[in-house]
């Protein structure tokens, strides 16, 4: 199988999905050393836009691997990756809705859970071998 990158816009989208969860762990981070709201408030904005960037990833990743010929387990959990990715970062933003300190540690916990998917899901998808190649 040859070796080639992402589409230009499906790797946009993936590289920013991973600085937008770790801003919400460093943001939740913060909030819980230091008890100033707006660290909070910090981390639920970064983590719509996450859900935005990531929901779009996840679209993108379903889209090619409906169009591949062959499905390789290595596709399968990159789409598995980012779609428990996406729900635990729905759940997160629910829990981020909750008052001031009521979030924490639970926000803080799926936070670090969130940002380690992330991280994984972004190596699964810059180090894949093109789904639909011919060699």
């Amino acid at each position: 199988m040859i070796k080639s990158p992402l589409h230009p816009l499906h790797a946009v989208l993936l590289a920013g999905t991973l600085p937008l969860f770790l801003g919400v762990l460093l943001s939740d981070l913060t909030y819980y050393n230091s008890y100033e709201i707006q660290w909070k408030n910090f981390a639920s904005w970064l983590l719509v836009g996450g859900l935005v960037f990531g929901g779009f990833t996840l679209l993108w990743a379903v889209i090619d691997i409906s169009h591949a010929a062959a499905r390789t387990t290595r596709q399968v959990i990159y789409v598995a990756l980012l779609f428990v990715l996406w729900i635990l970062g729905f759940l997160d933003a629910l829990i981020h809705a909750a008052d001031a300190w009521a979030s924490m540690p639970a926000a803080l916990n799926l936070s670090v859970i969130l940002a380690l998917l992330a991280m994984v899901a972004t190596w699964l998808g810059f180090a894949r071998a093109h789904w639909g190649a011919t060699p």
